[in-house]
């Protein structure tokens, strides 16, 4: 039996523990809420888990339902489908041994058992639009009747937090085909049901499962989770039994379906990792409801723990919906962020629990510009561009005129001023404590080359919608000759922040390959070319681009350990694979090659079979094998991947 997917693994890594747990899946709903867990069945964050809802789209997410553990009974013997890991790293039931094969069909998990000559199928999806899991377990061979036992662990936390449940009691009460589970008075019910079968209630804690990402990450590694109910079904060969978990009570039989996977959206001819990919894209799209805009759209920053980032939605609206054909999500994003743009920023990010935005950030308004610029271009909806242009000229008006955290155009350069001390305003925002891990305060390359890139597409926006476009011409000109003093003769590649505290800084990171890949450089061809050269001797790497070369002493080589060593190394050598899109551009731009420029992009495809199975990570280790880290999915990686390759397909 198999499939044709090419995101499949054999027992060489499902029977292997340390292989088959650091490769992870996810599964998304649209709300913000997803499911997500390890191929060897084992939860190793405190993310992981079966129902982590979104009961705020598309924030406060709270895990309400951890895991299933199943046993199998046939011909008189029991085998245990599960794994989990205790205290002194013992891990007991083993079920990983018994997976002979691990596939992804479209972005859904699947799971075959072998037990003896009988084989086992499991699959789990989300359901579009609700919170609610399913989990299938369907007998593909057997010679005789199997019993299928289920044991369902619960909690009630948020997602970023561990339980500790003490004297904790949850009520677990019988309802139709299932159970419902309280955790509190006044707490979101929800419900697990079976379409088959009977339930029982259970409600007895089992503690210190051991989360060893956490360990690795120098946070709380104990979980505890409640045995809410055990269900069980007897099968023959091709029956099956289904699960729901939801905070909805759901009508008997259960009706959803696992969904199909999705065709090839451009008909062309892609590399699989591409059509997966664009598969990816989708998980990253969630609703934004409020009263103003009910079909409100944003874009959840990373899995498993980002929230909707201003500066993120902005970078990867283009690569995730334009390059997608997605282009009513694009309008619907847009609108949905216009109402928060203040003072001619946008928030930086939106707080779990629904606080104020916080707009510390100097570069999210100049991506919603050029997010806008994008859509207009690929769209031409000059409508949905007259709605926009208030906020857009909020943007230019304010940060020639000055807003929050003294961020301002000097008059005598046109360069941005982003000087604010003790505040990270750059995409490079490390903090640990009081400490600015890299303050880069003055005038930031690639907030220059936004800015400058914002006042040309404002111009051609204004000549599109009827508005003058004089006044952005005549800054853009000003900030042209101004981006001239960005070069570095010394080294012949720019200067990363000019005009600091102590001078200009001649540190090579990777900001400057945004003057060369935006759509206007004010570079000329030659320097192009040796930005993206210097680009390409020290900070290119498979995965991305170094955040800071090798060569210089402060250079972390490896993203690990406890929470400040990870913040330490976030941007001080660390690789970002959603550089590699700007630096592939860049060189095509530079080199007219676009063959060439691809052929950059086409490794990072590897990483769909290891860490975030069939997507592309946060992060990477600075030196090789380039390990990758962080989040397990990015919306910007994937994105940025995307829109490359997109427009090296149809431009040189």
């Amino acid at each position: 039996m198999t499939n044709g997917s090419e995101v499949a693994f054999g027992r060489s890594i499902c029977g292997c523990l340390a292989a088959a747990e650091r490769r992870e899946w996810l599964l998304t709903n649209g709300l913000g809420g997803f499911a997500s867990g390890t191929i060897a069945g084992t939860l190793t964050r405190r993310y992981h888990g079966l129902l982590v809802a979104a009961l705020q789209p598309p924030l406060e997410r709270t895990l309400l339902v951890a895991k299933l553990d199943e046993t199998v009974t046939y011909r008189d013997v029991g085998y245990a489908l599960a794994t989990n890991r205790w205290n002194d790293d013992y891990v007991m039931p083993c079920g990983y041994q018994l997976i002979e094969r691990f596939y992804l069909e479209g972005t859904t998990p699947v799971w075959r058992y072998a037990l003896a000559d009988a084989l086992v199928e499991k699959r789990i999806w989300m359901e579009a639009g609700r919170n609610t899991t399913f989990v299938r377990y369907q007998l593909l061979r057997a010679e005789e009747p199997v019993v299928l036992q289920l044991r369902a662990f619960v909690n009630y936390r948020d997602f970023h937090g561990n339980t500790h449940a003490g004297d904790w009691h949850i009520n677990v009460t019988n309802c139709s085909t299932g159970v419902r589970v309280e955790a509190y008075a006044g707490a979101q019910p929800f419900y697990l049901f079976t379409d088959s079968g009977d339930a029982t209630v259970e409600n007895v804690w089992y503690r210190n499962f051991v989360l060893v990402e956490e360990s690795r990450r120098g946070l709380d590694d104990r979980d505890d989770h409640l045995a809410a109910a055990s269900f069980e079904r007897t099968l023959a060969t091709g029956e099956s039994v289904t699960i729901a978990a939801g905070v909805e009570e759901l009508s008997l039989p259960i009706s959803s379906s696992a969904p199909v996977p999705a065709k090839n959206r451009s008909g062309d001819m892609e590399p699989w990792w591409v059509d997966q990919l664009k598969l990816a894209a989708e998980q990253f799209i969630v609703a934004r409801p409020t009263a103003d805009q009910p079909e409100g759209r944003t874009i959840i920053a990373g899995y498993h723990w980002f929230g909707d980032w201003g500066r993120d939605t902005m970078i990867a609206l283009p690569g995730l919906t334009l390059a997608t054909g997605r282009y009513e999500i694009a309008r619907q994003i847009l609108q949905s962020f216009a109402p928060f743009v203040q003072g001619g920023m946008l928030p930086n990010f939106f707080p779990e629990a629904g606080a104020t935005p916080e707009y510390n950030t100097a570069d999210a308004a100049l991506w919603y510009v050029e997010a806008a610029a994008a859509y207009f271009e690929a769209t031409h909806d000059t409508a949905t561009l007259r709605m926009l242009w208030p906020s857009l000229r909020n943007v230019v008006t304010s940060y020639r005129d000055g807003t929050r955290y003294d961020i301002h155009m000097d008059g005598n350069d046109g360069l941005i001023v982003a000087s604010a001390p003790g505040v990270q305003l750059t995409w490079m925002d490390a903090k640990v404590g009081d400490w600015v891990v890299t303050p880069r305060m003055g005038k930031p390359v690639e907030i220059a080359s936004l800015w400058y890139n914002a006042l040309r597409r404002m111009a051609a926006m204004a000549e599109a919608s009827g508005e003058p476009p004089e006044e952005y011409l005549a800054l853009a000109s000003r900030t042209y000759n101004g981006i001239a003093r960005f070069w570095n003769d010394r080294s012949k590649h720019c200067y990363d922040v000019l005009d600091g505290p102590d001078g200009s800084d001649a540190t090579l990171r990777p900001n400057q390959i945004f003057a060369v890949s935006l759509p206007h450089s004010a570079l000329s061809t030659a320097r192009q070319r040796a930005v993206v050269d210097a680009c390409a001797a020290q900070l290119l790497t498979t995965n991305g681009l170094r955040t800071l070369a090798p060569s210089d002493e402060r250079f972390v080589p490896v993203y690990d350990g406890s929470p400040r060593a990870r913040d330490s190394a976030y941007h001080q050598g660390t690789v970002w694979p959603w550089l590699l899109g700007p630096f592939a551009i860049a060189y095509a731009r530079a080199y007219s090659d676009r063959e060439r420029a691809r052929s950059f992009l086409v490794p990072l495809a590897d990483q769909l079979l290891d860490y975030g199975l069939g997507t592309i990570s946060e992060l990477a280790d600075g030196t090789p094998p380039f390990t990758p880290r962080g989040a397990i999915a990015q919306a910007w990686s994937v994105a940025e991947f995307l829109r490359a390759w997109n427009y090296l397909r149809d431009e040189v």
